[in-house]
């Protein structure tokens, strides 16, 4: 697995390389402003980027949406000092796939890292997932079925073995498929539903009768 770490604190790049150095995953470039970490995710094609929100010149928000939108096979992981509503409910609607808190230990950081990579939304932090699962529990589920009919077949039996808690790697053995070809209907699902993240795309395709949770 290979990652582009992002921060602008040179003893927070160490740590996370440091605490990644024992296992597979791979730290293929730094980067210390948004405009850097866009630069680099286009030259590097990392699996994930472990984003800092607090960046100087471009925010990490608006990083997150633009390395998204020039390597969309690619996953990020919003890294931050904040656990308040607004920092993360913008990671997510940025499309980042999880948060973390800094101050994570070492096994919470590899945990993360290989949850999105794997496909899976990963929120570690003080009162973050309790407040991300209460946000999508009282999020109203549209009454119509209309966005449903602009997938694909393929999409839709992707979105069925999404909403049954299968993650990325697994649906790419059963449907023999690359993990990458996966993550890039995953995320065209997700945006044909105009969903916020893979967490709404789930609750919505639920609520019409998609998938039995694992």
């Amino acid at each position: 697995m290979r990652i582009l770490v992002v921060d602008d604190h040179p003893v927070v790049r160490d740590g996370v390389r440091a605490a990644l150095h024992a296992s597979a995953i791979e730290v293929v470039g730094e980067a210390t402003t948004g405009e850097e970490a866009v630069q680099h995710a286009a030259r590097l094609r990392p699996d994930v980027v472990l984003m800092d929100l607090g960046l100087p010149g471009i925010s990490g928000v608006e990083a997150t949406r633009q390395v998204l939108a020039a390597v969309p096979e690619t996953v990020v992981l919003a890294f931050t000092m904040h656990s308040d509503d607004e920092s993360v409910f913008s990671a997510l609607r940025a499309g980042a796939l999880g948060y973390l808190v800094k101050g994570a230990d070492k096994a919470e950081l590899e945990r993360a890292v290989h949850s999105v990579a794997s496909g899976e939304a990963v929120f570690l932090g003080p009162g973050v997932a309790r407040r991300v699962l209460s946000f999508f529990a009282a999020t109203p589920i549209p009454p119509t079925r209309q966005p449903i009919a602009q997938l694909t077949e393929r999409e839709r039996e992707i979105l069925d073995l999404m909403a049954a808690g299968w993650g990325n790697q697994v649906i790419a053995r059963q449907l023999h498929l690359a993990p990458k070809t996966v993550r890039n209907h995953v995320s065209n699902v997700i945006g044909k539903l105009q969903a916020a993240d893979r967490g709404e795309a789930v609750v919505r395709a639920r609520a019409m009768g998609y998938g039995t949770p694992a």
